[in-house]
């Protein structure tokens, strides 16, 4: 793990992300940020970064270069990046992981953010990183192989967690909640992923989403809490089967209606409720009502 000296450029870097973030007052993100290497998880040079209309290459091999707002390719055939870090920050504070919890990290890529993660979490809490990607994961476990509270599991992350966890926190975009999503967060847990619609074939949003948001989730004692954070753009899932076959052009009307924001219920496993639904199929929708 990283020294708990963190050089001038990294504590600089997390200031500016964090700020770029609109996050203040919060201590904690801050030090993961500044603590954590991010040239030990994007691998060696040559670098690339992703303008959003293609991969250019890094002119330098120096690390410094890495701590800047922007996407790295890890994979660039396939299009999977090292995230943008001011997302990535807004979405750790919304999730608020506090000390002890277990998070799994669905969609770990190469383990940068399931690091800092583990300093959010720290050795009294614990990580479970998860990624479909042979490849990806075992570059994770090479790179997070000094974390004693981080394990790497190579698999299908929809199929996680396989015992109560407070926060799950996913990568990859879905157009539905897996089960184990759901009934995987303990009372008080959170669930933050991208969910939204693929793009279409022979576009560049191919293997990308159409169009999505931040779906926050909230186990209560009465049900689901649910709201959109932000619109974002991710990689499509891995592997799953086939959508039915209205679910993406009835999502694609849902988020016309530009109702999104208010949307403040997770439906799961119970009828249709009568005040009204962004999106609903019969055994879960995102109400516009209170849980």
């Amino acid at each position: 793990m990283d020294s708990v000296s963190e050089p001038v450029h990294r504590r600089l870097y997390a200031q500016q992300i964090l700020a770029k973030a609109g996050v203040a007052d919060n201590d904690r993100l801050l030090a993961a940020f500044a603590g954590v290497a991010r040239e030990t998880f994007v691998g060696a040079p040559p670098w690339f970064f992703d303008d959003f209309s293609g991969y250019r290459p890094v002119p330098s091999a120096d690390p410094v270069v890495l701590y800047q707002d922007v996407l790295v390719g890890l994979d660039t055939g396939r299009g999977v990046n090292n995230g943008m870090p001011s997302l990535h920050a807004a979405a750790l504070h919304a999730l608020g992981v506090r000390e002890g919890e277990t998070v799994v990290h669905l969609g770990a890529g190469a383990g940068y953010y399931s690091a800092i993660i583990a300093s959010l979490v720290g050795p009294s809490g614990r990580v479970i990183a998860v990624e479909y990607d042979a490849a990806l994961a075992k570059r994770a476990e090479a790179a997070l192989a000094g974390y004693g509270n981080v394990e790497v599991v190579q698999g299908d992350a929809t199929g996680w967690p396989q015992e109560k966890a407070d926060v799950l926190y996913a990568n990859f975009a879905l157009d539905h909640p897996p089960q184990a999503w759901i009934e995987g967060l303990a009372e008080g847990g959170r669930l933050l992923f991208p969910f939204g619609f693929p793009g279409e074939k022979g576009t560049r949003g191919y293997g990308y989403t159409a169009k999505a948001g931040f779906l926050l989730i909230d186990r209560r004692p009465a049900g689901f809490g649910a709201r959109f954070l932000q619109p974002v753009s991710f990689v499509w899932a891995e592997g799953q089967q086939p959508a039915p076959p209205t679910r993406h052009s009835a999502l694609q009307a849902a988020f016309g209606t530009r109702r999104a924001l208010q949307v403040r219920s997770l439906r799961w496993r119970t009828p249709q409720n009568a005040g009204g639904e962004w999106y609903g199929e019969d055994d879960w929708g995102l109400s516009f009502e209170e849980p």
